[in-house]
């Protein structure tokens, strides 16, 4: 395998891999807080598992439908400011203040009142979520053009995105401690208003302290106006279609579909069995314990996998070390037959260095992956679309996300699991613990025959790089010199 260094020029500085690092601090401490807030729908405020699921799933719908609008208003939009600035930080305010209001949730509200309004609120932080996130996705994409930087790029953002999942699952612990809140409500509207409001500030930093791609006017975007919307539209609907036929992007796609989806949908199960199954439905008991198996996979994932993979993918390429990463998290889901042990708890931490392979792995090569792949399109169709690859990729994720959570709700009524239950029966916990384990085993066998010929390797991307630059030049990102190479 050819390997080629990195340039000096390509190397994104340290400061903007902190400030793009911590806009996915935000991006992940949002769906973070969210899965441990949504147990309180079914546990706290005793509302059906299935409305629960609906409440996950249909804002996400949404989100995933605008999110391709979104990368395309980003990728088109020319300001002062730059493309994708505006809306990182516009978006940032909205998500957080929203989040703050829609867990104002009280249990003497009805169910219908409760669902209606968590629904409407939570729609409105989908719409907010979408303007802030297409465009940082795409932001990180254009920030160096070198194959092995941008995995390093993702590599810090996805650490720091992993702090997130080591302190979510406290919020567990937070909000049924009673010496903080007399009640779970209570708990999750206070640390709301905390959550929400450091979101804020986070994603904010990228639009403050990164910088944009600078591109020629020969570039392609379309102006975006009123007067101009329906050639905007027939342009929009273009772009989609060139995005959705890139083979290697849609292999991308297809295995991230399958490898997250598949741990989305179990993620709230390993709380039901550890307090159902572990600890016989005493919540007193189950104390800390769920907490600690979040934090450590999350520890897991940041100081072990993240370096890790991010080495591998240096020596043997980043599909191989997908393909690694993949298996490696399947011994860890089998092992979870043995590790979730009534009789030592303990057992529960033995599976983690291993599954944390699979997420870990994921994005860190995914992002990264596509990064490549915006090259290729570019190289192709004549037109830098990152914004528009992004939200195509996290709309896949997103629409994915509202299936698994949707499954996720249908395979807990399935086992027979009563959300007004404190002992379920042992037929449903061991159904249960089966799911747990065969659902992430399936789907990531799937994603590995998907990305099995997947063929954008360090030689090709550095061809790719090399054939751009001679037929557009070389291009620079805001501040820098002209001759700064960014292919």
């Amino acid at each position: 395998m050819a390997h080629f260094k990195t340039a000096p020029e390509d190397v994104v500085p340290f400061g903007q891999k902190i400030a793009f690092g911590s806009g996915h601090l935000a991006n992940q401490l949002f769906p973070a807080a969210l899965g441990v807030f949504m147990i309180i729908l079914i546990l706290a405020l005793k509302m059906n598992p299935l409305l629960a699921g609906l409440l996950a799933a249909l804002p996400r719908l949404l989100d995933a439908i605008i999110d391709p609008i979104m990368g395309y208003i980003s990728d088109n939009t020319r300001s002062r400011w730059g493309r994708r600035k505006p809306y990182i930080f516009l978006g940032s305010i909205i998500t957080g203040l929203t989040f703050m209001v829609m867990w104002q949730l009280y249990p003497e509200n009805s169910q219908v009142y409760n669902f209606f309004y968590f629904l409407s609120l939570s729609i409105l932080f989908y719409v907010g979520y979408t303007i802030f996130a297409a465009p940082l996705i795409g932001l990180g994409y254009e920030m160096s053009s070198d194959y092995h930087e941008r995995t390093r790029l993702m590599a810090v953002s996805q650490w720091m995105g992993q702090i997130a999942w080591m302190i979510a699952p406290w919020f567990w612990v937070i909000i049924y401690d009673q010496r903080f809140y007399h009640t779970a409500p209570e708990g999750a509207r206070n640390l709301s208003l905390w959550v929400g409001g450091l979101c804020m500030i986070l994603g904010i930093l990228p639009a403050l302290f990164c910088k944009e791609l600078v591109l020629p006017e020969t570039s392609g975007k379309s102006k975006l106006s009123w007067k101009d919307i329906a050639a905007n539209t027939k342009e929009f609907f273009g772009a989609i279609k060139q995005t959705v036929t890139c083979k290697p992007f849609l292999k991308l796609c297809g295995a991230t579909f399958l490898i997250f989806n598949g741990f989305q949908t179990i993620a709230q199960f390993a709380f039901f069995i550890i307090i159902f199954y572990l600890f016989k439905g005493n919540t007193g008991a189950a104390g800390q314990w769920p907490a600690w198996f979040g934090t450590i996979s999350a520890v897991a994932t940041a100081i072990l996998v993240i370096p890790v993979i991010t080495f591998i993918s240096q020596k043997i390429g980043k599909k191989n070390a997908f393909v690694v990463a993949t298996l490696i998290s399947m011994i860890g889901y089998i092992l979870k037959w043995w590790g979730f042990n009534p009789a030592n708890p303990w057992l529960m931490f033995l599976p983690i260095p291993f599954l944390s392979f699979g997420i870990g792995g994921l994005f860190t090569l995914m992002m990264s992956m596509t990064a490549d792949v915006c090259d290729l399109d570019e190289l192709n169709n004549g037109t830098r679309r990152e914004g528009t690859f992004g939200a195509v990729y996290w709309w896949m994720v997103k629409l994915g996300t509202a299936v698994a959570l949707l499954t996720s709700g249908a395979v807990l009524n399935w086992v027979g699991f009563d959300q007004n239950a404190t002992v379920q029966s042992a037929e449903s916990i061991t159904h249960l613990r089966i799911a747990d384990i065969l659902i992430p085993v399936i789907t990531g066998l799937v994603a590995i025959l998907i990305m099995w010929k997947y063929d954008v390797t360090e030689e090709k991307s550095h061809e790719i790089r090399e054939a751009l630059i001679l037929r557009r030049g070389k291009v620079h990102h805001q501040g820098e010199n002209e001759g700064a190479p960014i292919a």
